[in-house]
């Protein structure tokens, strides 16, 4: 599990995707620290980590991150930690848009090209 608070290299989250699951990343991305954490097997381990950090519940989203493709495939909104009906969302998918594009904003902000 590696904490992500400045920019890192994509060839780095290609070298993750390979150790674990085959071509994708997972992270989970605190929307008002704009940081994420990745490379773990669950986004829940990924989750504990932030909020035993100081991390919000509420600020927290899973994503996965596929470093061998671009733009809009790059990132995907699915996580079992993203259902929260208390939030309205009440999907693994994250339904808000306007949180998806936070996370788009924070993920290309701390991943380079």
């Amino acid at each position: 599990m590696q904490l992500i608070n400045k920019k890192v290299n994509r060839q780095e989250l290609k070298k993750m995707s390979k150790r674990t699951f085959g071509g994708l990343v997972k992270a989970v991305v605190d929307i008002k620290e704009e940081i994420m954490v990745v490379d773990a097997a669950m986004h829940a381990d990924q989750e504990d980590y932030l909020l035993k950090n100081g991390s919000k519940q509420d600020d927290l989203w899973g994503i996965n991150l596929y470093p061998d493709l671009t733009n809009e495939d790059f990132i995907e909104f699915d996580s079992m930690i993203n259902v929260r009906p208390r939030l309205n969302n009440f999907s693994r998918h994250i339904e808000d848009k306007k949180i998806r594009q936070k996370i788009i904003t924070i993920v290309h902000s701390l991943i380079e090209k």
